[in-house]
């Protein structure tokens, strides 16, 4: 049962997936074009990992706001000024001249250097479609929700070839990078207008005056540690510093890597509805530990490839498993934790996992620099799979409410399911 009439929670699947759609287009045209503008105007990989940390740190701080007083609030208007400031983020990149003008963007902007949902929008979107959708579909519903953002991003990267086009017709690079923020500015715009039309969150799911997380906060502080590991090694291989390592390893062309990273979110999003397939049968967290860590051997194993199709071929089969805990793991925290504590919950767990992965790009900027461009991919691979071992472990018996008897529930992605 959900918590909108079905008119009303359509509206929410409607808007929430079409902005999903718009901004993570724009986070994945930036994630490519934010390395290779700084890198023409002269800066190297130590400002680049800096930058990284710099904006996942900011959107760290925001998301924590919105835990505190998301659930007091309505999540639209949240929304629709979190979508205005992306309008500015985009402006403001467009705009600056120097490196302190980027930071400072970066700080309080809504740049996404890892072109993943790791932003203020995702507990908003989260918990609104969680009150959308019923428990048997829920799983479902986020693995559209997923496959539609990994499918913009993949757009968006491959967008980022434009500079290319631009600067052979007479631009020059850094004018025809620049232009690209503006794009990401009228993106914004766009996810202003998909958010406008949602309606207002049910009273009776806000809270009033105490504390975001109730009943629930063991679970959300265990799975917030956990997700601590897995961001910090995921911040060790940031798109951007993996962008800069194939310029480097195999001098890929901007292009090439534009290509590249189009496929890469091409099977991302085919995994999706796989992975809500397979959550059906096996479990939301069989399906998030026996995925992933296949996909962190695969990362392992490209950085000791002789040859750039090697290394591409693995980074491939990475990318067609690694996303797979995406969908499932966010209608895990919905699902184990009481409605009016949703938004606090995806806050609250992304918040460590925003921290950790902010650390991460900087430290490995800095060993790239030092020579060991392969050393951070390693790593990466290494602590993700002592993450799964270690979910796995912990919550092998906290079950959701559709896989609560013996035998888990069968979610299926079909035309009848309430996902349109």
């Amino acid at each position: 049962m959900t918590a909108f009439s079905e008119p009303k929670a359509a509206a929410v699947r409607h808007g929430i997936l079409w902005a999903r759609g718009f901004r993570d287009f724009g986070d994945g045209l930036a994630a490519v074009v934010l390395p290779a503008y700084l890198l023409a105007l002269g800066y190297g990989a130590a400002e680049i990992g800096a930058m990284a940390t710099i904006a996942l740190l900011g959107s760290a701080l925001m998301t924590l706001g919105v835990g505190m007083v998301g659930a007091r609030l309505d999540p639209r208007a949240l929304l629709l000024l979190a979508a205005a400031l992306m309008v500015a983020t985009g402006i403001g990149f467009g705009l600056a001249t120097g490196f302190a003008m980027f930071v400072a963007v970066a700080f309080v902007g809504t740049i996404n250097p890892s072109a993943g949902s790791v932003s203020v929008f995702g507990p908003l979107e989260q918990s609104l479609l969680s009150h959308a959708a019923a428990d048997g579909a829920r799983t479902a519903v986020f693995a559209r929700y997923s496959l539609i953002g990994s499918f913009a991003a993949a757009a968006g990267a491959l967008a980022a070839a434009a500079p290319d086009g631009l600067a052979a017709i007479g631009l020059g690079e850094v004018p025809a990078l620049r232009t690209m923020f503006l794009v990401y500015a009228l993106v914004g715009l766009a996810c202003w207008l998909a958010y406008r039309g949602l309606p207002s969150h049910p009273a009776d799911l806000r809270q009033a005056s105490h504390a975001p997380l109730g009943p629930s906060r063991g679970i959300v502080v265990r799975l917030a540690a956990l997700f601590c590991v897995d961001s910090f090694g995921g911040g060790l291989a940031a798109q951007g510093l993996l962008t800069l390592w194939l310029f480097e390893r195999f001098d890929l062309s901007l292009a090439q890597a534009a290509l590249f990273f189009f496929w890469t979110g091409v099977l991302s999003a085919f995994s999706f509805p796989v992975a809500a397939w397979l959550a059906g049968r096996i479990g939301l967290i069989n399906t998030m530990v026996f995925t992933h860590i296949p996909s962190s051997l695969c990362l392992i194993g490209a950085m000791f490839a002789p040859d750039v199709e090697r290394a591409l071929g693995l980074l491939l089969l990475r990318a067609a498993l690694s996303q797979m805990d995406v969908p499932t793991r966010t209608s895990y925290v919905m699902a184990v934790v009481t409605p009016p504590e949703r938004t606090a919950a995806a806050s609250f767990t992304a918040v460590p996992r925003s921290l950790a992965g902010a650390v991460g790009p900087a430290i490995a900027g800095a060993i790239f620099a030092a020579g060991w461009q392969a050393t951070p991919f390693i790593f990466c691979g290494v602590l993700k799979i002592a993450y799964d071992l270690g979910l796995l472990w912990a919550f092998r018996n906290i079950r959701p409410p559709e896989e609560a008897g013996d035998k888990v529930s069968n979610v299926r992605l079909d035309p009848a399911s309430p996902l349109t």
